[in-house]
């Protein structure tokens, strides 16, 4: 399964908004997805994310702007659309009772493919899953990164152009998650065109090429990750917790002090649990704060991540 990239957009939406009653829950967002292009939508809960998704997969209806899936208007061309995606929703929608290889066969029928074809195609996506020892198993016997691995595998039956993932690790151990980005990782080496909404700041970073950062329905900002970080934040991080009735207070005290230091120090952001202090040399920064008698309980020096891009942007952590 070999797809190609086009110059023309996989997916292009322009003022996008959407609205429940009085909630809007998108706000008119504008961005495009290159084919082949691995794109992310990094929010906490309630950003926004998965109602975009929604509209791009054609099962909700947008409020007004514009949206192209493929070339086509999935307002108005809704079956066209979902033909050309396979789609990964948040919570595995699997048939329980059915055994692995049924789940996909099943899936198939719902396109029209023949019985014939599946019965191969089922063989060729158990591989790529990693499930072929598992094909007779009843889904309710699998592990959670199993039964992610066999949501993905089943949304590939019809070798769609656009893949579309909401929060696909959500749940998932450390281990799993990363025998998954591993299967995704494989997806985007075929030109596939990977769309996927994640909270987890090393998720957007290791899988997206490209991604946008939203939050209350809005975009706040777009590039890649490393691109992103550059921009609004520091190269290293400096977290220390000092306690939580004295973070405040020492902040102020240590502000004028990294000011007139020459570590590229930027700012200090303070957190109800700890004091992130951002910088170019952390060390240096963590140096200079040793030497004005200040000894906090706790200290780690980073690198800057996504989590800080956002921080920056909205003034919250992905997880508030």
């Amino acid at each position: 399964m070999l797809h190609t990239t086009s110059t023309a957009p996989a997916i292009a939406a322009d003022q996008l908004v959407k609205r429940y009653g009085d909630f809007t829950a998108v706000d008119g967002i504008t961005f495009q997805v290159a084919g082949g292009e691995a794109f992310g939508l990094l929010g906490p809960n309630g950003a926004g994310k998965s109602t975009t998704m929604r509209m791009i997969a054609a099962v909700a209806s947008r409020t007004s702007g514009t949206m192209e899936v493929a070339g086509l208007d999935p307002q108005q061309e809704g079956p066209r659309v979902r033909a050309r995606l396979g789609v990964i929703p948040q919570q595995d929608n699997l048939d329980e009772e059915l055994t692995v290889r049924e789940n996909i066969i099943m899936y198939g029928r719902f396109f029209g493919l023949p019985r014939k074809h599946l019965a191969s195609k089922a063989d060729e996506l158990l591989e790529f899953a990693q499930l072929t020892h598992k094909a007779e198993s009843r889904v309710e016997d699998l592990s959670g990164g199993m039964k992610r691995r066999l949501t993905i595998a089943r949304a590939l039956v019809n070798d769609p152009d656009i893949l579309l993932l909401d929060e696909p690790t959500t749940g998932l151990d450390p281990q799993a998650r990363h025998v998954l980005w591993d299967r995704l990782f494989r997806l985007k080496e075929t030109g596939t065109t990977l769309v996927l909404t994640t909270h987890h700041m090393e998720e957007a970073e290791q899988l997206c090429e490209r991604l946008i950062v939203v939050d209350h329905g809005r975009i706040m900002a777009e590039g890649s990750p490393k691109g992103l970080i550059r921009e609004h934040s520091t190269r290293e991080v400096l977290e220390l917790r000092f306690g939580m009735d004295r973070n405040p207070q020492i902040a102020a005290e240590l502000e004028p002090v990294l000011v007139a230091a020459d570590i590229g120090h930027r700012h200090i952001e303070v957190l109800p649990d700890r004091l992130l202090v951002y910088a170019a040399d952390a060390e240096s920064a963590l140096e200079r704060i040793h030497s004005t008698g200040h000894r906090p309980v706790t200290s780690l020096v980073r690198r800057s991540s996504l989590e800080d891009v956002f921080l920056r942007l909205t003034g919250r952590t992905l997880i508030d």
